[in-house]
């Protein structure tokens, strides 16, 4: 199949939605409510926070101390890995509802990351959802280690006089739930903040992430709706495939990262063995993975 090259790629045939995907990175840089005109992703300020939706593989946030052993090497990688901002993904597929990027293993990742590989991710849209399909193909002659996450920003304040406590995240069971704190290194250490006791809303607030992200690893909750005082239920994110979630903005900032996540930063204990850090998958030798989450747009 040959590649198809451009710098962003849209779906558009759909009564509904358009969606846009940048190449680079193969990152979602727009859902647009074709009826209202209404962006749903945030817009990427670089003065604020300047990504839209960064695709997280084979690290998700932080390598202790930067680098990783594997076989009596020692390796390192960039904060969320190979993905996020990479100029070599191609378009491979695209169809009238979907669109299909690709990176494949070279030589230059090959001194970052070890294995051999093919990293897929499918942007399918039906009707107001978007599914997010990643496949990790294992093309080695041995197992495969690896974190996988997506970070995509949701726009807030849609209204003139909305405040960030104007909107809040709505799980689809009571939870309880209890992050784990970054340290200065971006590791996870021992320090914990209750967020929610038996509760099914999380309530934004300017100062929620003046600490970094919160994490929830093993989270039994499998949807998350960004709800508004005014508007009701704007979006959801169902996730049944990942374990683990992450939630973020920049303090004050007018969006929310909804991030499910397979993995997490390293702790600030880990041994920097990759065969032996929390939170990873893996592939068997010529076999593959796949995961995805789902966008509703009401």
């Amino acid at each position: 199949m040959n590649l198809i090259y451009g710098e962003d790629h849209t779906l558009y045939r759909n009564e509904d939605l358009k969606i846009g995907v940048l190449e680079t990175g193969a990152e979602l840089c727009s859902i647009l409510n074709k009826k209202t005109g209404r962006e749903y992703i945030w817009q990427a300020d670089p003065d604020v926070w300047g990504s839209h939706a960064p695709n997280l593989f084979p690290v998700i946030g932080m390598l202790k101390d930067g680098v990783y052993n594997y076989e009596g090497s020692t390796y390192s990688l960039p904060k969320h890995g190979i993905i996020r901002h990479n100029d070599q993904i191609r378009l491979k597929e695209k169809t009238e509802d979907a669109l299909v990027f690709e990176l494949l293993y070279s030589e230059e990742t090959l001194q970052m990351y070890p294995f051999k590989f093919a990293f897929r991710i499918t942007f399918k849209l039906k009707d107001k959802i978007l599914e997010v399909k990643h496949r990790v193909i294992n093309l080695d002659e041995k197992p495969l280690y690896f974190s996988l996450g997506g970070h995509p920003a949701f726009n807030i304040l849609y209204s003139e006089g909305e405040k960030i406590e104007d909107y809040s995240l709505q799980f689809d069971q009571k939870v309880d739930l209890t992050t784990e704190i970054l340290d200065r290194n971006g590791l996870l250490g021992d320090q914990t903040a209750k967020i929610l006791e038996n509760e099914q809303e999380l309530m934004l607030r300017p100062d929620l992430f003046d600490k970094d992200a919160l994490i929830f690893r093993s989270i039994k909750s499998k949807e998350v709706t960004l709800h508004s005082k005014t508007e009701g239920a704007i979006l959801g994110v169902e996730f049944n495939d990942f374990k683990d979630l992450g939630i973020w903005a920049k303090p004050n900032a007018a969006y929310v990262c909804i991030e499910p996540w397979l993995g997490y930063t390293d702790l600030a204990d880990a041994s920097k063995d990759f065969e032996e850090k929390a939170g990873n998958e893996v592939v068997e030798a010529q076999q593959d993975f796949e995961a995805s989450y789902q966008i509703r747009i009401y």
